[in-house]
């Protein structure tokens, strides 16, 4: 599985665990969760740089297309 795989796999599993968390509990502090993920998502997606594909390139995944 290549990196920009695994980052999407995590960064869906986050936002469906964060809206999870609010709709068993509505404590809107889960919010922040799926907000987190997203402003993430839209810096890497301007800047190249996500602290997670990093670390995964050290860890020895195989780098994608969006990640080399």
């Amino acid at each position: 599985m290549s990196i920009d795989r695994i980052i999407f796999a995590v960064a869906g599993l986050f936002i469906w665990m964060g809206l999870g968390l609010w709709g068993v509990t509505q404590n809107h502090l889960f919010l922040m969760i799926p907000a987190f993920v997203g402003l993430n998502m839209i810096q890497a997606a301007f800047t190249g740089f996500c602290p997670m594909a990093i670390l995964l390139k050290k860890m020895g995944a195989q780098p994608g297309q969006a990640f080399d």
